[in-house]
Order: C-alpha cells, then sequence, then structure tokens
C-alpha cells in the first residue's frame, strides 16, 4: 500500500530559489516570461476558501510549484545568456568593475552562509536554501564574465567585522 503524501508550502522550496536579477538586465530577461501570476492566485485563493488548510490546496500547490520551476528555468538561462553577451561587448574597464562587483557579492554570500549554518530548524533550512541558490547563480554569472573561481572570505575582512 503506498502513502499519500500531503504536500504544504514548504514543498515549494524544491530546487534553488527564483534568481535575483540585476536591475540593469531585468528588463531584456522578464519580457515575455509567466510569472506565474494565474497559478499563484488560484493557490492564494484555495487557502483563503480553505483557512489556510494546505491539505485541500494539493493541486494548486503542484501546479504553483511546476510553473515557479520552469520560469526559474528560464530566467535563469536568459540571465547567463545576457552575462555572455555582456563579457563579449563590455569595454574592459566597465567588464572588471562587474566581475568585482559580483566578486564582493559573491564574498558578502558565502560570509552569510556561514552565519546561516548556525541557525537551527526551519528558518535556518530556509536562510541556507536561498543563500546557497543565490550563491550558485553568482558564481555561475562569474564563469559567463570569465571568473573562473572565487577565493574563499579574506580572514582579514572578517577580523574587522
Amino acid at each position: 500500500m503506498v502513502e499519500e503524501a500531503i504536500m504544504t508550502g514548504d514543498d515549494l522550496m524544491v530546487g534553488p530559489p527564483a534568481p535575483l536579477l540585476p536591475a540593469d538586465l531585468a528588463p531584456q530577461i522578464l519580457e515575455g516570461v509567466d510569472v506565474c501570476q494565474r497559478p499563484l492566485r488560484r493557490l492564494y485563493k484555495c487557502l483563503y476558501e480553505n483557512a489556510d488548510a494546505e491539505p485541500f490546496c494539493q493541486n494548486e500547490i503542484l501546479l504553483s510549484g511546476r510553473c515557479f520551476q520552469k520560469r526559474d528555468e528560464e530566467l535563469r538561462s536568459r540571465l547567463l545568456r545576457e552575462e555572455s553577451k555582456l563579457a563579449r561587448t563590455l569595454p574592459g574597464p566597465e567588464l572588471e568593475r562587474r566581475q568585482g562587483d559580483l566578486l564582493a557579492a559573491a564574498e558578502l554570500l558565502q560570509r552569510r552562509l556561514i552565519l546561516a549554518s548556525g541557525i537551527d530548524g526551519i528558518e535556518g533550512f530556509r536562510q541556507r536554501w536561498k543563500l546557497n541558490g543565490q550563491l550558485t547563480d553568482v558564481r555561475s554569472r562569474l564563469e559567463r564574465l570569465g571568473v573562473s573561481s572565487i577565493p574563499p572570505p579574506s580572514l582579514e575582512a572578517e577580523a574587522g567585522s
């Protein structure tokens, strides 16, 4: 006999979180992408009508999750494609500045991930999940800009914090 699993809102946290889009690239990346407004609206309506009882909204949770996953894959693909274009077209100093900004963001995310490892329970899991996804995206963007590896956070900067 197979047991039936009841999905909750936390089941939407499968795979990496939605990518953060830089403001200068967001218009090109978002153009024509389904932002999952309809499935999300149905999910909220179901939760409202059923007094936040997730067991009654299984189809809506499943459809929302599928839509989010498809949307995030498309956004991530477009983001990396745009970063590759920038790597080919940006002048040297601007490319170096962008690489430096992303390296600084990666170092900050690494530090936050270390701090989040000390948080217990579901809140710690959520923070680590989000930060790990963001760090993975920043690393992918850096690779597209020609940076092959990210150095670990510097000890001097940690001593000053």
